[in-house]
């Protein structure tokens, strides 16, 4: 059974870091392109960092510079790393394949950005 499991968020102040990690079982991480992805409440879920089998990554503009996205693959691990946080960062990250496979979504991780 495929399975996804976020963790590292939290509470943090404007201007501070995170590190999300993502550990995956089963058959995903064979799919080749992994993505983190985010929902603030009330508004669509957004794909804001992607990144190849061979760690080619792509990220949404608002997050360039300060977001960076890794992976291990013998760990079967994808990472986040967070840096700068802005108060609209503020949401429940996913990790999920790219496109996303909806069975694959797992609970997320909070990440709230306050002063």
């Amino acid at each position: 059974q495929a399975q996804l499991v976020e963790s590292g968020g939290g509470l943090v102040q404007p201007g501070e870091s995170l590190r999300l990690s993502c550990a995956a079982s089963g058959s995903i991480f064979s799919i080749g392109n992994m993505g983190w992805y985010r929902q603030a409440p009330g508004k669509q879920r957004e794909l804001v960092a992607s990144i190849t089998r061979s760690g080619f990554t792509n990220y949404i503009d608002s997050v360039k510079g300060r977001f960076t996205i890794s992976r291990d693959n013998g760990k079967k691990t994808v990472y986040l790393q967070m840096n700068s946080l802005k108060p609209e960062d503020t949401a429940v990250y996913y990790c999920n394949a790219v496109p996303a496979v909806p069975p694959w979504w797992g609970q997320g991780t909070q990440v709230t950005v306050s002063s």
